[in-house]
Order: structure tokens, then C-alpha cells, then sequence
């Protein structure tokens, strides 16, 4: 590793990351003040190219949220409708089916499931939105429910998360997205999503779903109240969960969207940011093998850039993409594969389409 550090300060984490250490929590703190973000990157780059050599993967993907009625009140949600609200909806079966329908096409392989916690139906729903995907489009992976989903379902319907997870995967449910996982701290959950999953029941809901034998997903939603120290203290409580299960497939750090009714959250993350906090997780995740730069937050550019700061990742097509555009996205709802290549081969990295599971569909 010939990186030339311009700060003589960050000499141990360089010498840590040649010799596979673990960075610790101050190392961290360390890599979010300097001002030396060319090495920061430089060394995240350099740690993923040894994972994952020059590939960049991608999915065809479509993304499904099949109601917004919501009982929680995150300060930072502008998707969540009460029951009865303007805008508020539940699709049904046949509803759900025309959705996909209108937005099908043959080289979709993945369905992205997320949505509100409504009270107003029976967990059926919820079970029956998966039965129905997988039998009219079976070779399609089912990526649904969130952690903190798992945790309303189990506390709403009267089941412990191990039954509610066990009845999900009968159905067909083969992984869960990374999301509801905000900042794993109290501090922070008490006052932005207080009504929703604690740190530990959200990472309660992984870890069973890793000794189910899932692979599932882990996202951090920064930018908002949370200090840097807790962000790092997200990843750390992840990377313990990694270490024990080996069950994330890819980390997630998704930029906070300022439309919301909370006017501390009205400003956008800086691209300085984005892209620090992008290598960051990578140096410091030292036991997740993607770390994916997610294009609908930060934009086709940032997402280019992050490719040289430790991502391997662009996530997908997703067709239409609904709640960080409710929070106040600036991007396209969805973009062509063209585009995702386009993106990639700019960097000078190896456009690669996957399955949900990371298998290689198509080199480009």
C-alpha cells in the first residue's frame, strides 16, 4: 500500500490497515477530523480493491412499499400516512399485482419490500403480499421487512421475532433490507424514532434471521442529531453482530433527506460528508464485504466518486422509489442498467450485475 499521508497523525491507522487490525472506535474519530480526506480515501479504496478487486455490482431491481399507513412517528419520515389521512393507501392483492405489472420487466430479480406499520391489517397481509410475489413471479428474490418491521409485527400481532421470521420465511421471504436500523444508540433513537425498534431489538431481528440462515442487509441513516462518535459506535455494534453471525451481506450508509417537519433536518449532508463517511465505514467494517454507495441519497456523481472511496456497491434499477423522495431525494425514482454501467465503467471499475446474494449474473 503506497499511499503518501499529507497528515502524519493518521501513520498507526495507515500501519493498522496494512496489517489487517481492527480500527478502533478513537481511530475512527480520528479519520472523521482530519483534513486529509484524499488518504482516507486512498486507503478505503485500497482495502476494497483487496475484497473485491476492481468489480462494481449492481441488481435489477424494483422496489415495492405496499402501504404507508404508519402508527410510528420518526421526526425524519415524510412517507408515513395515519389511517384515513390524506394520501394514505394499502394495496391489496390485486392492487400489488397491477403495481408490478405496470413496471415488470423480464430482467428484474429482485423484489425491495418496505412499508409502514399498520395496525389497520392482520399480519396475514403482510404474509400474503410475500405469498403472492413468489408464486407469480418465483424467480424473483423477496428482500422485505425491516428489522424494526420484524419487531412491530412481533410486538403488534402478539409473536416472539424468532416466530414472526420463521412464518415469514414459509412464505417465501428469502432476506431483510437493512433499513429501520437509523443509529443504533438510545440516545438517538429516544428522540428521532422513539416508537419504533430499540438498537438491540433491531439487532435481536438480524441475528435470528442470520441463525435462520439468512444473509440480510445493514444500512445507517447520518446527518441529522447523531454525533460521529455514535455513528462509529453503529458500526461497532455491527461489526460485533458480523463477528458472531457472519450474516450482513453489505453496509448501507444512507445521507439524511431534509424534508421533514423537524427544522434541524432541513439541510442535505455535504458531499465531503458523504464520501468521508463512505470511506470511513469501509476502514472500519473490516468484516463486511460490500460497502454499497447508495445512488437515490447521494446522486449518480457522488455515487461515481464513492467508488474510489471504498464502495463496491450501487444498489439497483428500482423502478420507483418512494420514501427518500418523500423525505426530499433529488434524483430519478429509478435508473436504466445502461446507466448503472455508464456510471461504473467511468470510474474505471468493472460493472458486474448480481443476484440478491451477490452472484455473479453478468460481467461488463
Amino acid at each position: 500500500m503506497n499511499t503518501v499521508l499529507l497528515d502524519p497523525n493518521l501513520q498507526d491507522i495507515q500501519e493498522k490497515v496494512m496489517n489487517g487490525e481492527r480500527l478502533t472506535i478513537e481511530d475512527g474519530l480520528r479519520l472523521y477530523e482530519t483534513t486529509d480526506l484524499l488518504s482516507v480515501a486512498q486507503l478505503a479504496n485500497q482495502v476494497n480493491e483487496n475484497k473485491n478487486g476492481k468489480n462494481v455490482y449492481f441488481i435489477e431491481n424494483m422496489y415495492i412499499n405496499p402501504t404507508n399507513v404508519c402508527e410510528a412517528n420518526c421526526t425524519f419520515c415524510g412517507f408515513k400516512r395515519k389511517p384515513g389521512e390524506e394520501g394514505a393507501y394499502t394495496m391489496h392483492e390485486e392492487e400489488l399485482l397491477e403495481y408490478v405489472e405496470k413496471r415488470w420487466n423480464d430482467n428484474i430479480r429482485e423484489f425491495h419490500i418496505v412499508g409502514g406499520h399498520n395496525t389497520e391489517v392482520p399480519f396475514e397481509y403482510y404474509l400474503n403480499t410475500i405469498r403472492t410475489l413468489k408464486k407469480h413471479y418465483p424467480q424473483c428474490s423477496i428482500k422485505a421487512y425491516t428489522g424494526a418491521e420484524i419487531e412491530f409485527f412481533a410486538r403488534n400481532y402478539g409473536y416472539t421475532m424468532r416466530e414472526v421470521l420463521e412464518m415469514l420465511v414459509e412464505a417465501g421471504l428469502d432476506t431483510l433490507p437493512g433499513g429501520g436500523a437509523e443509529i443504533l444508540t438510545e440516545r438517538y433513537r429516544e428522540k428521532m424514532s422513539p416508537e419504533k425498534a430499540t438498537t438491540y431489538e433491531w439487532l435481536e431481528a438480524h441475528e435470528i434471521a442470520h441463525e435462520l440462515g439468512m444473509k440480510t442487509h445493514a444500512t445507517m441513516l447520518y446527518g441529522s442529531i447523531e454525533s460521529k462518535e455514535e455513528r462509529l459506535i453503529h458500526m461497532d455494534r455491527l461489526r460485533q453482530l458480523q463477528d458472531k453471525t457472519n450474516g450482513f451481506m453489505v453496509f448501507i450508509p444512507l445521507a439524511m433527506q431534509p424534508k421533514s417537519v423537524n427544522a434541524s433536518l432541513k439541510r442535505r449532508t455535504t458531499a465531503y460528508d458523504d464520501m468521508r463517511t463512505i470511506a470511513i465505514s469501509r476502514l472500519m467494517l473490516d468484516n463486511f464485504d460490500h460497502i454499497k454507495a447508495y445512488w437515490i441519497n447521494i446522486g449518480p456523481q457522488l455515487t461515481q466518486m464513492a467508488l474510489t472511496y471504498g464502495s463496491s456497491d450501487i444498489h439497483g434499477t428500482l423502478i420507483e422509489e418512494r420514501i427518500s423522495h418523500s423525505a426530499g431525494a433529488l434524483t430519478s425514482q429509478g435508473i436504466t442498467r445502461e446507466e448503472l454501467i455508464y456510471m461504473i465503467k467511468g470510474a474505471d471499475k468493472k460493472p458486474v450485475e448480481r443476484d440478491t446474494f451477490y452472484n455473479v449474473i453478468k460481467e461488463y
